[in-house]
C-alpha cells in the first residue's frame, strides 16, 4: 500500500471524527499521515489533524489539535479491508 492510497483513505474515512473532542470535524486539508510500521497484513498510521469547532451561527470557532494510532489491514491489491484505532 502506498503512501496516496494511505492519505486518500484517511481523507474519506469517518473514523478520524472518533479522535475529535470538541464535537467538530477533521479539517482534511491539515491532516498528516505517518506510517510507523509497515507488517504483511497492513500499516500503523500516526495520524493528526486540526479538529474544527464552529459557533451556533456555522462560524468557525477555533481548532483543536487531534492524533491518534490507526492499524490499516488491507487485501492483495492494497485496498484496506479493516480499520481500528490502535493503542
Amino acid at each position: 500500500m502506498d503512501q496516496s492510497a494511505i492519505d486518500r483513505f484517511f481523507v474519506q474515512t469517518p473514523l478520524l471524527a472518533s479522535l475529535c473532542t470538541q464535537n467538530g470535524w477533521p479539517d482534511s486539508d491539515s491532516l498528516k499521515v505517518e506510517v510507523l510500521e509497515r507488517t504483511v497484513a497492513g500499516v500503523v498510521c500516526a495520524v493528526s489533524f486540526d479538529e474544527i469547532l464552529v459557533e451556533g451561527a456555522g462560524c468557525v470557532a477555533g481548532r483543536v489539535p487531534c492524533w491518534g494510532r490507526f492499524r490499516l489491514d488491507v487485501d492483495p491489491a492494497g485496498q484496506v479491508v479493516h480499520a481500528e484505532r490502535d493503542s
